[in-house]
């Protein structure tokens, strides 16, 4: 039996800004485990190479800081997500805890895949999206809203438009964004069709 999918009209909580353009899929998460059977550890390895870079350097990554460990948004600048076209990037955000991302562009097909998993990705100004980050880096403790019945981005008590392809938007509002559940709900259906498909059947069908 199908899981039913929840309207996922707004995320709330706090939020992790990350500086910086073109944040492809490899630094998201490494390429070595894509080896993985199943995505259900890869929050762990999180912009690892990042991570331990910023270790080096003596300072903390911001995936690795206190004050974000529960944080459920993520802010971002430009292209973020381009690279190659691997699932696993959206899916390990996720498990780490991301639950909405708001950025000034996306990879297409990172955002698609974001799409697919429920990991809604919503469009900021270049400017609207600097002064969200500043105001996360000032005070990390902010409550950050993305909300997507008003089509807003909001960080205590400052607020800016954000846009989404509309059809996704309405998708995650009505709650029927998960295409795998919608195509399991509509087995019946999906059966009654296939029986009248005549190259399913050797090209002969029953009257």
């Amino acid at each position: 039996m199908a899981i039913p999918v929840q309207p996922l009209v707004s995320v709330r909580g706090t939020a992790i800004a990350l500086h910086g353009d073109d944040i492809d899929t490899d630094r998201i998460i490494p390429a070595r485990y894509l080896k993985s059977l199943t995505f259900d550890a890869l929050g762990d390895h999180v912009f690892e190479g990042d991570r331990r870079i910023a270790t080096a350097a003596g300072r903390a990554h911001p995936f690795d800081a206190p004050e974000h460990a529960t944080a459920s948004v993520l802010l971002t600048a430009e292209n973020f997500g381009c690279g190659s076209s691997r699932e696993h990037a959206p899916q390990a955000l996720h498990r780490w805890g991301i639950r909405a991302i708001a950025g000034v562009s996306f990879g297409e097909i990172f955002s698609g895949n974001s799409a697919t998993i429920g990991l809604p990705c919503v469009l900021l100004t270049p400017v609207d999206a600097a002064a969200a980050r500043a105001a996360v880096d000032a005070d990390p403790a902010l409550e950050v809203v993305v909300d997507l019945e008003r089509s807003e981005l909001r960080a205590g008590s400052l607020r800016w438009p954000v846009t989404i392809n509309e059809s996704q938007r309405r998708r995650f509002v009505a709650g029927n964004w998960d295409t795998l559940t919608t195509l399991s709900e509509a087995g019946a259906a999906i059966s009654e069709v296939a029986q009248r498909l005549p190259y399913l059947h050797n090209w002969h069908v029953a009257a």
